[in-house]
């Protein structure tokens, strides 16, 4: 009789190489790894050969960088949504597009489980799970280290002499770094110094994508990019799709010092937490793409769609990208990007991102209107009118006061 399956979210970190021979032994499942690939990088070399030493009877590596870019990250983009004014989601993002890959997998291999190295304090079990909730309610998930019961290791020596007495003998090191998360959008920082809010984040040992301001080229770098219906086509005239649009743009806001962020942000759970977040590309993307709205979208639309963007990050962050709100605030969203067509110019200088010309066919800045000088649209005599009616309500409730006032002075 052939054993239950489980589909292992595999990193190939420490953690996750040590649950492999934790659910063959506490579950006796067979462990398939999948390691989602949404632009970790260097990170995924060598991990056919560790999972299969860790006792793994299948590893999958699965691409979705292209999936993760347009479907995923994008609608946040034309939303705007930014988690409490600073974070661009990177992590929130891409959670859901690793989820939807773990369940195809599971259903491809008929697994019963899937298994995730999330801790009990983070976020990201919560996006995980609530993804599996929604994809594969049937499928039951496993996090180790909420099993205090079962999973009895509790620091990085706990794992390493458990890989060892099973035979694994991995290139882990009892090391202190900070723990990061990669993807194609951003980088995470946590740890280390960063547990302290009194201390300054250590620059120089921390960034990977990024140099900071200071040490940034003396010399701004000037960089053109095209959108056709709120997409990114091509960066400095180079037709691009836009996964390769975020990369130069990493590459670009990298070298440059765009993009780095020291936040302290409201974890789902409840607790605060600190992290450094190096999002380059993304922050370039976010800001060229709404220099662009500035200049086609009406007033109405885009003050109700800063509520839109702030609801969607919220949700995003929350872990609920396949709910029905989720769905109905994107859906919103991709109406308002029809128009959002043409060209941003900008330049890069030491962590600014400085405008340097906007056009669209669509743009509704109309010069004619805008100068000081009187043109043929608009005559200055119809603002009185306008400015009587505007401000109705304000003379009217003035009036009611020096009424009262009046009568009281009277008795």
């Amino acid at each position: 009789m052939s054993k239950e399956k489980v589909v292992l979210a595999y990193s190939g970190g420490l953690d996750t190489t040590a649950v492999i021979p934790w659910l063959k032994e506490t579950f006796d499942y067979d462990v398939i790894c999948c390691c989602v690939d949404c632009g970790q990088g260097k990170e995924l070399d060598g991990l056919d050969q560790r999972a299969m030493l860790s006792g793994a009877s299948k590893l999958y590596i699965e691409d979705i960088n292209d999936d993760f870019a347009e479907n995923f990250i994008m609608p946040c983009v034309q939303a705007g949504a930014v988690y409490e004014h600073k974070y661009l989601l990177g992590t929130s993002m891409a959670r859901p597009a690793i989820v939807k890959k773990l369940v195809e997998i599971a259903r491809k291999e008929g697994a019963v489980a899937i298994c995730h190295g999330a801790t009990g304090k983070g976020n990201d079990q919560i996006r995980f799970e609530l993804g599996i909730k929604a994809l594969a309610p049937d499928i039951r998930v496993i996090a180790p280290w909420r099993m205090t019961d079962l999973w009895t290791l509790r620091s990085r020596d706990d794992e390493i002499a458990y890989c060892k007495a099973h035979g694994i003998n991995l290139p882990f090191d009892h090391s202190q770094s900070y723990s990061r998360d990669r993807n194609l959008w951003h980088i995470s920082h946590e740890g280390l110094e960063l547990e302290d809010p009194s201390l300054a984040p250590n620059y120089d040992h921390m960034l990977v994508m990024s140099v900071s301001p200071e040490h940034a080229p003396d010399r701004a770098t000037e960089v053109t990019m095209t959108f056709e219906k709120g997409v990114p086509t091509s960066v400095n005239g180079v037709p691009m799709k836009v996964a390769d649009v975020i990369r130069k743009l990493n590459e670009l806001g990298g070298e440059n010092g765009i993009g780095i962020v020291d936040i302290v942000e409201n974890r789902v759970v409840g607790m605060k937490s600190r992290g450094v977040y190096e999002t380059p590309g993304g922050t370039i993307l976010v800001e060229a793409h709404k220099q662009l709205e500035e200049l086609v979208l009406d007033r109405a639309t885009m003050e109700f769609k800063k509520t839109v963007g702030d609801k969607l990050s919220q949700v995003v962050y929350e872990g609920k990208w396949f709910t029905p709100l989720a769905d109905a605030l994107i859906a919103f969203t991709k109406s308002t990007q029809e128009y959002v067509t043409g060209e941003v110019k900008f330049r890069l200088y030491k962590g600014n991102i400085i405008k340097a010309g906007t056009t669209s066919p669509y743009s509704l800045y109309n010069e004619s209107l805008a100068s000081f000088t009187t043109g043929d649209m608009y005559d200055h005599h119809d603002a009185d009118g306008f400015i009587t009616l505007f401000g109705l309500p304000l003379k009217v409730r003035a009036l009611k006061l020096q009424e009262v006032k009046a009568k009281e002075s009277a008795k």
